[in-house]
């Protein structure tokens, strides 16, 4: 890991604020105060790996609070992982407190939150919250969950990424995306198996089934997404999920046209979509042909797709030039 910052050789009266402005300059505008009585020590290390940032810091005790002003004047949207090397680690946010040992480790949100180091050595790792709440379900169910080293999953996640730090540089930018998304994968699996833990399994199945309406949500228009995929996607096998949508009156297949179908609507009456046809419309919300669009639209709002256009999109008429005779024939 390269060097990024230390306080050694500064003057004692010197090295915690210029620590503090430090912290605040890399992440979000922090009130950070130091616990220790003797003078402030740390260091701070870093390592980019394809698109997985991870930082190594080695500090004193200290506790920071982000304020919800410093979170509106900063702004970004960021999920962190931090795994405890030595020390201990204790996180409150969301109206949870997370107190993390060695072989440890806790996601934090870029929210609100209190955040209590005593002395030791912690990785932190910037991950992408697309990803994980396409998994997970939103931030706020897995933020400030302590994730203990006696899950195997957690084992793994940790052992991984000491070890790709340890090679990182010795990785190709391919093989380094690669590894990162690995890791990242890992964090995951380890956050899923402590959300397990957590909450009974009729409340977990409703947790699963929201992650899946969630992904249907954010990939409607990718027109490869069925249910063995999205059941890929949240983790869980394709069984598992066609019972906790038949528990709750659904099946998944209805639930992804239904959500597609939805989302055609509302671009067929919204006025900044009126540039485009009705062709490149279905296509943009998953459908592989117009025929099979036209049908299953009709079949769910009475109606044609132009016709549907014409009644809710104040009678703005799409750009035909790029409908084809076969693309008529379909609305």
């Amino acid at each position: 890991m390269q060097p990024l910052f230390s306080t050694e050789g500064l003057h004692p009266r010197i090295a915690f604020r210029q620590w503090r402005e430090m912290i605040s300059d890399q992440t979000v505008p922090t009130e950070i105060q130091n616990l220790d009585a003797a003078p402030f020590h740390g260091r701070i290390e870093f390592a980019g790996i394809g698109s997985l940032p991870i930082t190594r810091s080695v500090q004193s005790s200290t506790r920071a609070e982000v304020t919800p002003e410093a979170v509106r004047r900063s702004g970004g949207d960021r999920l962190y992982a931090a795994f405890t090397q030595s020390g201990r680690h204790t996180v409150q946010q969301n109206g949870r407190e997370a107190v993390c040992r060695t072989g440890d480790f806790v996601v934090f949100d870029h929210r609100p939150g209190v955040s209590a180091i005593e002395t030791g050595s912690f990785l932190v790792l910037d991950l992408p919250r697309e990803r994980l709440e396409n998994v997970l379900g939103p931030s706020h169910l897995f933020t400030a969950l302590a994730v203990e080293a006696n899950l195997a999953s957690t084992t793994l996640a940790s052992t991984y990424v000491q070890e790709l730090i340890r090679v990182g540089d010795r990785l190709s930018p391919d093989s380094a995306a690669r590894m990162a998304s690995i890791g990242i994968d890992l964090v995951v699996a380890g956050l899923a198996e402590r959300i397990a833990q957590e909450v009974p399994r009729s409340v977990h199945g409703n947790a699963t089934v929201q992650r899946a309406k969630a992904y249907v949500e954010a990939h409607s228009g990718d027109a490869t997404l069925d249910p063995p995929q999205l059941a890929a996607a949240v983790g869980v096998s394709l069984r598992r999920l066609q019972e906790l949508f038949h528990e709750r009156g659904r099946h998944i297949s209805d639930y992804i046209w239904e959500r597609r179908l939805a989302a055609a609507a509302r671009r067929l009456a919204d006025p900044a979509c009126a540039h485009l046809s009705v062709g490149m419309l279905a296509y943009g919300c998953g459908f592989s042909s117009q025929a099979h669009f036209a049908r299953r639209f009709k079949d769910r709002y009475g109606t044609t797709p132009r016709e549907y256009r014409q009644v809710h999109g104040l009678g703005v008429q799409p750009t035909v030039s790029a409908d084809t005779p076969s693309s008529k024939a379909a609305e």
